[in-house]
């Protein structure tokens, strides 16, 4: 399962690029407004991207991801393309890579203390002695 991740990943983030892209993407069911559809794409991509790659820094893929999206920004300020660049859809894609890290690593930290407290009942003791 674990090397599929980055298949995933990779996969995700050709299709934001493509959606990002195209002069006249598709409709997406319930039309949600434009920054809800990238703190999605880039919530989806921050969570690949940690679980794919767990050795990489937060800051790391903070700054690649949104890097990113701020790619996706100048290409969709390409005149033939017929898209608006919009610098808040970019505040918007960081926005959600932050809080997709910060999650994730409260998610972590919890699972690791969970892990630490049942390998200290295994060994017989406890923490409360």
């Amino acid at each position: 399962m674990r090397r599929l991740l980055p298949w995933a990943f990779w996969a995700a983030l050709a299709f934001t690029f493509v959606m990002a892209a195209l002069p006249h993407p598709p409709r997406i069911p319930g039309d949600p407004v434009d920054k809800v559809q990238h703190m999605a794409a880039f919530t989806v991509l921050t969570a690949l991207a940690h679980l794919a790659w767990p050795a990489i820094s937060r800051l790391r893929l903070l700054i690649i991801l949104s890097a990113f999206g701020a790619l996706i920004e100048v290409v969709q300020a390409i005149p033939a393309l017929h898209r608006d660049s919009d610098w808040r859809d970019w505040v918007a894609d960081t926005v959600a890579i932050l809080v997709t890290l910060a999650l994730a690593a409260m998610v972590r930290g919890f699972v690791r203390g969970r892990q630490a407290e049942a390998a200290t009942l295994r060994n017989g003791t406890s923490r409360r002695q």
